[in-house]
């Protein structure tokens, strides 16, 4: 999809405001409010912009120990990742789930209250996963750079 400078002020406005107006973003655009919400719909339908969301503060609600999980999985083919994949959807703690090639066959981003929180998880959900063969667990210590915008190029 091409896109032209109105598409990317819109995307890179929205990516670091999903609150903006629409009335506000036709204002910076130099365009009608209709025309500006045919742009925003074009650009949902297509997919390129999935959904506007709020970001939390994860410490704030408790939970602020983050783990990255690499795991290797007990079977390999498109009926374990599927598996895997479904398995994965349906635990609240996996905010982010990565299919990955090299040592490991996932990489996890895992938030939870505490250690104590992860050892229940690691123990009681990931370890009586059949699926599941191998885990390396990584603690983060401290966020460097934790970015959601994505850079709208020419």
């Amino acid at each position: 999809m091409n896109f032209d400078k109105i598409d990317r002020l819109i995307l890179d406005k929205l990516q670091s405001n999903s609150n903006v107006t629409n009335a506000q973003l036709a204002i910076d655009a130099g365009i009608s409010p209709p025309a500006m919400l045919e742009r925003v719909r074009r650009l949902e339908k297509s997919g390129v912009l999935k959904k506007c969301v709020a970001l939390v503060d994860r410490e704030k609600l408790g939970r602020g120990t983050m783990v990255f999980v690499s795991l290797t999985l007990a079977k390999h083919g498109g009926e374990a990742v599927a598996n895997f994949r479904d398995w994965a959807l349906s635990m609240p703690e996996i905010l982010e789930s990565y299919h990955i090639a090299g040592d490991s066959d996932f990489l996890l981003k895992v938030v939870v209250r505490d250690i104590k929180e992860y050892e229940d998880f690691a123990l009681n959900k990931m370890g009586k996963e059949k699926l599941i063969d191998r885990v390396k667990s990584t603690f983060v210590l401290s966020e460097m750079k934790s970015e959601t915008k994505v850079e709208i190029f020419k």
